[in-house]
C-alpha cells in the first residue's frame, strides 16, 4: 500500500504551504531510503500526501491526482565548513536580515513572527570574512521522539532555510527546488546546535547550496545539499 503523509500547519512556509525542507524529510522518512526530494509545487497543509513507487528506486508524491514531488536516491557528497561555535553564532544571528525584511515571516523555520517552541527560530547571519552563514539552534522538546532525540524531519527542516541566506543575493524570493540530507547521527532536544549555510555553484536562477548542522561540541551531525531557485 502506498504510504500516506500529512503536513501540519504548523510546519508551514509561506503561510498557505509546508515548509520545504520538513515535508521534504517527511517524504524521505516514508521511503526509508537514502534519497534527494524535488519538489513540483507548493506542499498543501493538513492534507493527505501519497507516496507511490513509480519505479524500482524512485517515488512519487501526489495530491488530488497531481505530482508534488519526487524522490530519487542520491548521496551527500560535500565536504562541510567547520563550526564557528554556538556563542560565536548567537553574535552572528543579531545580523539576520529577516529581521528587517522577511517575505513568509511565519515560516517554521526562519521565521521572526514564530515564538519559542513553536517555530525553530533559526536565524543565520553572515560570519565574516568566511562566506558562510550561521545560527545557533536549541531544539525544542516538542520535537523529539520517544528516546530524547530530535526526529529527523525536523533535521531536514533546519538545513532547509540556511541555504537561501547563503546563497540568494539582495534578499530575493526564491523557492526550495530539491534537498537531500544525510544525517550523521540525531541531536538530544534542549542540546544547543549550531546551523551554517554555504554557496557551492550558481547558473542563472539556480544556486547550488551546503547546509550543515553541528553538535554543541562542535561535532557534525547533519550535512544537505539544496537547490533553490530564484523567482522570476
Amino acid at each position: 500500500m502506498p504510504e500516506v503523509i500529512t503536513v501540519d500547519r504548523r510546519f508551514n512556509g509561506p503561510p498557505d504551504s509546508a515548509n520545504g525542507g520538513y515535508v521534504c524529510g517527511l517524504i524521505a522518512g516514508a521511503i526509508r531510503e537514502a534519497v534527494s526530494v524535488r519538489l513540483q509545487k507548493p506542499p498543501p497543509l493538513d492534507t493527505p500526501l501519497v507516496v507511490e513507487q513509480d519505479a524500482p528506486a524512485q517515488r512519487r508524491v501526489r495530491h488530488d491526482g497531481e505530482v508534488v514531488a519526487t524522490a530519487a536516491p542520491a548521496k551527500v557528497d560535500i565536504v562541510a565548513p567547520p563550526s564557528p561555535g554556538y556563542v560565536a553564532a548567537l553574535a552572528m544571528a543579531r545580523h539576520y536580515p529577516g529581521f528587517k525584511h522577511h517575505y513568509v515571516p511565519t515560516c517554521f523555520v526562519c521565521g521572526p513572527q514564530r515564538r519559542p517552541g513553536d517555530g525553530l527560530r533559526i536565524f543565520p547571519g553572515p560570519v565574516a570574512g568566511a562566506g558562510i552563514v550561521a545560527a545557533p539552534w536549541l531544539p525544542d522538546i516538542s520535537l523529539m521522539d520517544p528516546d530524547g532525540k530530535i526526529k529527523p524531519e525536523f533535521i531536514w527542516a533546519a538545513l532547509d532555510c540556511p541555504g537561501y541566506c547563503a546563497s540568494i543575493p539582495n534578499d530575493r524570493p526564491a523557492m526550495l527546488g530539491d534537498l537531500a540530507v544525510h544525517i550523521d547521527r540525531r541531536v538530544p532536544a534542549d542540546e544547543p546546535c549550531v546551523v551554517v549555510g554555504w554557496p557551492i555553484s550558481s547558473e542563472g536562477r539556480e544556486h547550488k547550496v551546503g547546509t550543515a548542522l553541528y553538535a554543541e561540541d562542535g561535532g557534525l551531525c547533519a550535512r544537505g545539499l539544496a537547490t533553490w531557485i530564484e523567482q522570476s
